[in-house]
């Protein structure tokens, strides 16, 4: 009876220890019920932007809800990564993740979260050159003459980016440093105002993510002088990189999603099968690669990797610079 009695309880035990699995499993399979909103730091117009919606339509279509793309533009990206790292773990809102999140972590030096402890990688979603390009009134068609110009004109170049703290931003201070040029930097509140005042002369010079600036490089619209990454672009093959004039530079940028941390990981795991299902869907991969960038398929793990050393990288440039965040 004794014996009778102590197995039965081991067992109700057993199972009391067991519904938390099952119902985080549950909650899973079940998950979404309501629309996902994607929250992006910038305005709308520019890579985060159209990346946001190419993905959440993607999950719209195979989870059966809406993934709504929201703008909250300001403070480098700060403002709508501190309001996702604070909303409920819930897997309902999501940010998408920018080069500019692992800029953060050393360019300011408060911040009211901090994005490792904080977020939950997710998934990477696309990695994407950067191009230097110029108003087609700077009289330059090299990267050798910018240089040379900008020298003959110290203070004298505006250079635009999407926001202080961005990689546009970033990536012009290290130009800057290892070329001996004087620029003023001004911000936006994301890449598409910064390309308005580019192309209307109100800026000379930027720094500019490939997917946000591809219509104006093809139409002629903005002069592209070199690629910021260490090799040639397939998307137009006769650009020189940065490197050939300024030897050791190098700069890019990723985009991908994160979730508040705590988030179900059951959640962050299917919503991360379901991106690299989509990093793998042919047409998906054409769309990536006419923007110019490639794919960042993988783990969770691994794009927690990536974020870590990406934010490791550019502390390094941030302490080279001197870059601030005011």
């Amino acid at each position: 009876m004794q014996l009778a009695r102590r197995r039965f309880l081991r067992e109700v035990a057993l199972a009391a220890a067991a519904l938390p699995a099952v119902a985080r499993l549950a909650c899973a399979q079940t998950y979404p019920t309501r629309p996902v909103r994607l929250i992006t730091g910038f305005a709308a117009g520019g890579p985060a932007d159209i990346l946001g919606r190419l993905i959440g339509h993607w999950l719209s279509e195979r989870l059966g809800q809406q993934f709504i793309v929201e703008s909250r533009p300001g403070g480098g990206s700060n403002i709508a990564t501190e309001a996702v790292a604070r909303s409920p773990a819930d897997g309902y809102t999501l940010l998408i993740v920018t080069s500019a999140n692992t800029i953060n972590a050393s360019l300011y030096d408060k911040l009211n979260y901090n994005f490792i402890r904080d977020m939950a990688p997710v998934s990477g979603i696309i990695r994407v050159p950067q191009v230097v390009e110029v108003n087609l009134s700077v009289p330059v068609n090299s990267l050798t003459e910018f240089i040379a110009y900008a020298k003959a004109n110290p203070g004298k170049i505006n250079m635009a980016s999407a926001g202080i703290g961005t990689v546009q931003h970033v990536a012009g201070e290290l130009f800057k440093a290892m070329t001996g040029i004087e620029m003023q930097h001004v911000p936006y509140r994301g890449q598409a105002p910064a390309l308005v005042d580019l192309l209307g002369g109100q800026a000379q010079v930027m720094f500019d993510t490939m997917p946000a600036s591809m219509e104006y490089l093809r139409s002629g619209k903005v002069r592209p002088l070199a690629v910021t990454t260490l090799t040639r672009v397939e998307a137009f093959p006769k650009l020189p990189i940065v490197a050939d004039v300024v030897p050791g530079y190098e700069s890019s940028a990723l985009y991908g999603i994160a979730a508040p941390r705590n988030t179900p990981t059951e959640i962050v795991e299917r919503l991360n099968r379901e991106i690299n299902a989509a990093l793998a869907d042919p047409a998906m991969k054409a769309r990536l690669s006419d923007l110019g960038g490639t794919v960042l398929a993988g783990s969770t793990a691994d794009f927690a990797a990536l974020i870590a050393s990406e934010t490791e990288k550019w502390g390094k440039v941030v302490r080279l610079t001197g870059a601030k965040a005011d």
